[in-house]
């Protein structure tokens, strides 16, 4: 393949950087307002639900933006620094924290299932709709 064949070849490090922090306040935002809507609307045990998914899913794009940035300096050939073992201790160390919070919410909230994965998904889905928003320019 060339590189006329693979658009994503061709995306530098600052604009993938833009895309995953605009991908992160608009996870945030897309999170906090229904979550407040939700709290009127049907409870804190929803709202706190949804709230719990959308913290995991910003704490996981920061995660992703790190380990972006380690994975593009290693391409790169440039010389990592100290904090990569951290990076990798933080991402994999997230995941395991992110199943007992997930567990806990669901033990201690006795809130919506559907409200924690909604919360869950924002981040595919702001980074998927990030993502598109930059091929197409």
């Amino acid at each position: 393949m060339n590189e006329e064949n693979q658009p994503l070849a061709s995306l530098a490090d600052l604009p993938i950087q833009a895309m995953l922090q605009r991908a992160m306040r608009n996870t945030l935002i897309l999170g906090v307002i229904p979550a407040i809507l939700l709290w009127i609307a049907r409870g804190w045990r929803d709202s706190a639900m949804l709230a719990t998914g959308t913290l995991i899913s910003a704490v996981s794009i920061f995660g992703w933006q790190r380990l972006v940035l380690l994975i593009n300096a290693r391409l790169d050939g440039q010389k990592t620094s100290r904090s990569a073992l951290w990076v990798i201790v933080f991402f994999v160390s997230s995941l395991t924290g992110f199943a007992g919070i997930i567990y806990g919410s669901l033990k201690c909230f006795h809130g919506s299932v559907v409200a924690l994965l909604c919360g869950l998904a924002l981040a595919f889905a702001t980074i998927a709709w990030e993502a598109l928003k930059l091929l197409k320019d």
